[in-house]
């Protein structure tokens, strides 16, 4: 007769290889629905691209890196391989951008590098395996987000991420706790293989936040976007749902003093491929609902010259 001790330990076995074979989470941190902000049309957003907005943006760099082109950059496309583009490293960014609303307080998008990255990188939250696998110890670090944030004179009112993968939330630790955290949807629970080294570092960032704040889209299946959600009710900032990279990949456009910016995030990671019209090209979650939502963005900008983009990882 088998004992419970044994049993439970079969029981553990087999649940870890199904977990295994259907990955986990990128982190356990909890989920819930966004209370901020109200899904609108995102057609809706275009009669406001030519009125000032109020909102003062500052984009930071962080750090600089280097990555293999061939994730940022899809090489096997015409126009890379005409370009004789191979898959050496690429410089590019670590950014995160400021956000300050003359009534809503000061908000950022991304996180850039927290301050122990350079200081205590074995202290840090992205430590381990997968600072090794993502060269972290390349980064030269210029502005982490800690000292930024000791010199402002406001308190941060909240993040909104583009999407969960490690270097976009590479400075999350440094963010005070309590702070409210935004993200698209089913961002959080996608399951994947990498995630089997990625969640523990996730969870290490997010830790002392409350749970995660999802964006309620409207789902559009003819819109601009695949949906839109107007922030702070008055029109100035737009989370822009463009799933692909990621299931829950947002988009914000700021409307500023001195006309729209759009912060692309890693629906394009360069500016070779954006001006090239040359999708992401491996570091995607869906290259083909990547590549849609990347010529949707395209489009749009395309149809609007007084937009400013701002991409995911270079200038």
């Amino acid at each position: 007769m088998r004992t419970r001790s044994s049993i439970a330990r079969s029981l553990a076995a087999v649940l870890g290889g199904a977990l295994a074979l259907t990955g986990c989470a990128v982190t356990s941190h909890q989920v819930q629905p966004s209370a901020l902000g109200a899904a609108r049309p995102s057609a809706e957003l275009l009669p406001l691209l030519n009125e000032p907005g109020p909102v003062e943006l500052e984009t930071v760099v962080s750090c600089d890196w280097s990555v293999g082109r061939e994730g940022l950059i899809n090489l096997d496309h015409p126009t890379a391989k005409s370009a004789g583009l191979d898959d050496g490293a690429e410089p590019v960014q670590i950014f995160f951008h400021a956000l300050r609303h003359p009534e809503k307080g000061l908000f950022i998008v991304d996180t850039g590098v927290e301050t122990a990255m350079r200081d205590a990188p074995g202290k840090a939250a992205m430590r381990g395996i997968i600072a090794s696998a993502m060269d972290m110890e390349k980064m030269k670090v210029h502005a982490p987000l800690g000292e930024w944030l000791a010199k402002q004179p406001q308190p941060l009112s909240g993040v909104f991420l583009t999407h969960l993968h490690p270097d976009h939330i590479t400075g999350m630790a440094d963010v005070p706790a309590g702070t409210p955290v935004y993200t698209g949807p089913g961002e959080a629970k996608d399951r994947a293989f990498v995630n089997l080294v990625v969640q523990g570092n996730s969870d290490r960032a997010l830790a002392g936040k409350p749970p995660l704040s999802e964006w309620t889209y409207a789902r559009e299946d003819a819109g601009l976007f695949d949906g839109a959600v107007d922030i702070f009710g008055d029109g100035s900032v737009w989370a822009l749902w463009l799933p692909g990279h990621t299931p829950g990949t947002t988009a914000y456009l700021v409307r500023t003093p001195r006309g729209p910016v759009l912060l692309a995030g890693d629906i394009s990671h360069t500016r070779w491929g954006w001006e090239h019209d040359v999708e992401p090209g491996s570091f995607n979650n869906d290259g083909d609902r990547a590549t849609v939502s990347f010529k949707k963005l395209r489009a749009f900008a395309q149809a609007h010259p007084e937009v400013e983009v701002r991409l995911g990882h270079q200038h």
